[in-house]
């Protein structure tokens, strides 16, 4: 059995006999070719966690929590997501042949309630929820009382609520154990409720107790301006995340204003010597086209999140510039494709015949040259 299953002996509570998979996880971890050394990072490596089976690293998650509905006799799954948990969500439940009910955060992207459709899970949008925290707690109540009429569990890609699920996406760490180039390294990962973050910090902890010699990287957690409950508290040495009365950050994904997983996630940053780090949307957005552009990695804007954070630690001297770091990239650019509408430069032309586009090519690759 390969995908996450092959460190099941590490991070598997309990082990279903029936394991719902697609070959999820072991996803490439590349070295930025061109990218890095324009920032000033010189051993910048990139996790491609969008080369999952429905575009994020949310599969390692929904392969985790199906597999165990399945083996607890669940005959309904029923979940709240941002998009990313459930469309993993949506595509393991089509595989195990369950149906699928998900709470949507107010605002997801199109293309992220497309996917979930496509996959027959039912879409259900409440005003409010994951953008006000009154609203979001009372969704989650109302949720545990429909779950407990189903005798079900409410899947939510949080430890606090689905620590089975969670410990799926530990394997992001143990993959990373095996293949961190070098003795030292930094991890920055993005934020929104802090179950990622907490999650590489678990797998690490555990491949060190079973490999004593594993140097653990530092962990940093990255979150955006607008949506500082972990980062922010983590930078000025706090003892608990803060919650917000809503978030007002623009990238998909990571729009928690609740605490969630934030104590725990600040805890074992500080533990591996890691740090907050807080960015500015449009740094993010920014971010997102240069690495489609100079690398070939289309993510959406949270998978850029972490490079932001890195740039950001980059230039206050956090980290030498011959120091490996590593950047989770977290989700397709495909689930978010506002990039398109912010570019400023068009490559699209049309020609009445063969003789414009020879020009065209001409002009272009002498502009380019000159540039040089």
């Amino acid at each position: 059995m390969k995908g996450i299953w092959t460190y099941r002996s590490i991070w598997a509570t309990s082990i279903p006999q029936d394991m719902v998979t697609m070959g999820e996880g072991h996803t490439p971890l590349i070295p930025a070719r061109r990218i890095g050394k324009a920032y000033g990072i010189e051993n910048l490596y990139f996790k491609l966690e969008n080369t999952n089976p429905s575009g994020s690293y949310k599969d390692r998650f929904a392969a985790a929590a199906v597999s165990h509905l399945i083996h607890r006799g669940a005959k309904i799954c029923l979940a709240t997501s941002s998009g990313n948990t459930g469309s993993a969500l949506a595509a393991y439940c089509a595989r195990a042949g369950i149906p699928c009910f998900i709470v949507v955060v107010d605002g997801t992207p199109t293309a992220k309630l497309e996917q979930m459709q496509l996959y027959g899970a039912h879409t259900l949008m409440v005003k409010g929820f994951g953008l006000d925290t009154d609203i979001t707690s009372r969704v989650f109540e109302d949720l545990r009382s429909i779950s407990d009429a189903f005798h079900t569990e409410v899947q939510i890609s949080a430890y606090t609520y689905s620590p089975q699920g969670m410990s799926g996406v530990e394997t992001i760490a143990l993959e990373l154990a095996e293949n961190i180039p070098g003795q030292f390294c930094h991890v920055f990962s993005p934020s929104g409720g802090g179950g990622l973050t907490l999650a590489v910090g678990k797998g690490f902890v555990k491949w060190k107790n079973h490999h004593p010699d594993f140097i653990i990287p530092r962990l940093h957690c990255v979150q955006p301006n607008g949506n500082n409950t972990i980062a922010g508290p983590l930078r000025m040495r706090k003892d608990k995340a803060e919650p917000l009365p809503g978030s007002t950050t623009k990238v998909s994904g990571l729009q928690v204003p609740g605490v969630i997983d934030g104590d725990q996630t600040l805890e074992i940053c500080r533990t591996l010597g890691g740090d907050g780090f807080l960015v500015d949307d449009e740094m993010v957005f920014h971010l997102q086209a240069q690495l489609a552009l100079m690398e070939g990695i289309y993510c959406e804007p949270a998978g850029a999140v972490a490079f932001a954070g890195a740039i950001q630690a980059a230039e206050e001297g956090r980290i030498a510039p011959s120091e490996n770091v590593i950047c989770l990239v977290t989700g397709h650019g495909f689930k978010d494709n506002g990039m398109f509408r912010r570019m400023k430069t068009v490559r699209h032309q049309y020609f009445e015949q063969m003789e414009g586009v020879s020009k065209y090519i001409n002009q272009i690759f002498n502009n380019s040259h000159n540039n040089q």
